[in-house]
């Protein structure tokens, strides 16, 4: 296993730019389809007004899609210069729904994204419009496509493993691509992406009205962004809903780690509001919260969809449940020692021709396969994630997610009643709940990322396998210049953002 200062510093790099990409991507995902649909009143009502409002928040958006591009492409570099074993290791697969987000959606993107922005009274009202729908279906569809990877490295499925050449490659690509797991988490992400783009309209348009500008636009915006928040909150809850689900069968460590669950139990009650024992470790009698509510069967209900069903703990899944099914995780981990060995006795044996215990290796390689990367531990309290990291980053997503909803409903509300501008502490929370919206997307992709490690492909590849063998020095030079470059990156586009916002419609 690589060095773990340079794996930390690796991780580090790789999350930091992971979190700054995140802060642009949402808001040019729900932002473009507002545009869409701000352009489509506009060509339904030829109201020149809608036409100055669409363009408005083009603006905007051009803003953010520019430097969102560039984080983006600096993170896939990071596989090749600090994952160069995870791209040996699975790129046959990893490459392929990146290179379809390349040739399709990249382009689809690109191409309208130049008649959208600069095409106004060039082009027909009617082309614009279909420009400005493709741009935001183009958009949505890179994010599929790199959804997809991401899904596939916590649900690997449509591969098997080669090895002559110690890689993966895919066998089935529709089975890549219409992964249970990739789909949950592709409308799970895009979701929330849709709702920070919601609050981003509200928040702009609801200083306009505390400043007594454009009050028209700005009254025109907020219910467009309201309503849009409203509906995607709702989809919100059902995509999330469904990716606990698929968390539950694919990932019970992770869902043990978001709900602080130990010892499993049937008929298991979810804790929205908790705060944990920092003392308890492991096996200990120590309580689990110092203080948490509880609702009885919601977890049950979530993750298997049957009030009396059994959801695992932490220490079910750690020493072993004989009664329930569930294997202990030093078994698998002297499976995994059997699959590197014998993949390593396979490669000797080639080396000397000998085909029979060629057969006899691979034959034990592929029956203990699916515990590959647990050869690589000797402790299994290795396989247990940050579990305060990612209890707390997941509940306080969901916290946000509710006051959010709450918000849309009653902005919507005083919005359609007409009377929104004499609600100033509304207005003043609709200004303060955008950061929070990325807030909020951080949690849950922190969640997401921390919640399934020590694996860089679930039950795979551990992180410190995955890493590139580079010296801790090197990787720590180019972290601290990405997160001076992206600090600056940030910094210049709420600049140039508040500029652009000062000036008005």
């Amino acid at each position: 296993m690589a060095e773990l200062s340079s794996v930390d510093w690796s991780r580090a790099q790789f999350a930091l730019t992971a979190l700054y990409h995140f802060i642009f991507v949402p808001l040019t995902l729900g932002l473009s389809f507002i545009l869409a649909i701000m352009e489509t009143i506009y060509v339904k009502t030829s109201d020149e007004k809608w036409k100055k409002i669409t363009q408005f928040w083009m603006a905007l958006f051009a803003i953010n899609f520019a430097i969102g591009v560039a984080t983006g492409i600096i993170m896939e570099f990071e596989f090749g210069t600090n994952w160069a074993n995870y791209s040996w290791f699975v790129g046959d697969i990893f490459g392929a729904p990146l290179a379809v987000e390349g040739i399709m959606a990249f382009f689809l993107e690109a191409t309208f994204f130049a008649v959208m922005f600069f095409g106004w009274n060039k082009v027909s009202k009617g082309f614009h419009l279909l420009s400005t729908w493709c741009v935001a279906i183009g958009s949505n569809l890179s994010a599929f496509w790199i959804l997809v990877a991401n899904g596939w490295m916590q649900y690997p499925v449509g591969m098997a493993f080669n090895p002559d050449t110690a890689r993966n490659e895919m066998q089935n690509f529709f089975e890549v691509a219409l992964s249970p797991v990739a789909i949950a988490k592709f409308l799970h992400t895009i979701g929330s992406g849709f709702v920070i783009a919601a609050l981003f309209v509200m928040g702009v348009s609801a200083w306009f009205l505390l400043k007594k500008r454009f009050i028209s636009e700005a009254k025109k915006s907020l219910v467009v962004g309201a309503s849009f928040g409203f509906v995607c909150s709702i989809f919100l809850f059902f995509s999330g809903d469904e990716s606990a689900y698929r968390v539950t069968q694919t990932q019970p460590m992770k869902l043990a780690a978001m709900e602080g669950i130990y010892k499993g139990e049937h008929r298991a009650g979810l804790v929205p509001f908790g705060i944990l024992n920092p003392n308890k470790t492991l096996g200990d009698n120590e309580n689990v919260f110092l203080f948490g509510l509880e609702i009885p069967y919601a977890l049950s209900i979530l993750g298997n969809r049957d009030p009396n069903s059994f959801v695992p703990g932490i220490e079910d899944l750690v020493y072993g449940n004989s009664e329930k099914g569930v294997v202990p995780m030093q078994e698998r981990i002297d499976n995994g020692k059997l699959a590197l060995n014998a993949l390593k006795n396979y490669q000797l044996a080639k080396e000397n021709n000998d085909t029979k215990a060629m057969s006899e290796h691979r034959s034990i390689l592929e029956k203990n396969f699916k515990d590959f990367g647990y050869g690589y531990f000797d402790d299994a309290k290795e396989l247990v994630p940050p579990v305060a990291l990612t209890f707390y980053s997941f509940h306080l997503m969901v916290a946000l997610g509710s006051l959010f909803f709450l918000l849309f409903i009653v902005v919507l509300y005083l919005s359609m009643a007409n009377n929104i501008e004499k609600f100033r502490k509304i207005l003043w929370v609709c200004v303060f709940f955008v950061p929070l919206g990325f807030v909020a997307a951080e949690a849950g992709w922190i969640v997401a990322e921390v919640g399934r490690q020590p694996w860089a492909i679930q039950d795979l590849m551990p992180v410190g396998v995955a890493a590139t063998n580079l010296g801790a020095v090197n990787v720590q030079i180019s972290f601290w210049l990405f997160a001076v470059l992206f600090t600056a990156l940030l910094v210049a586009e709420l600049k140039i953002m508040l500029t652009y916002i000062k000036k008005g419609f």
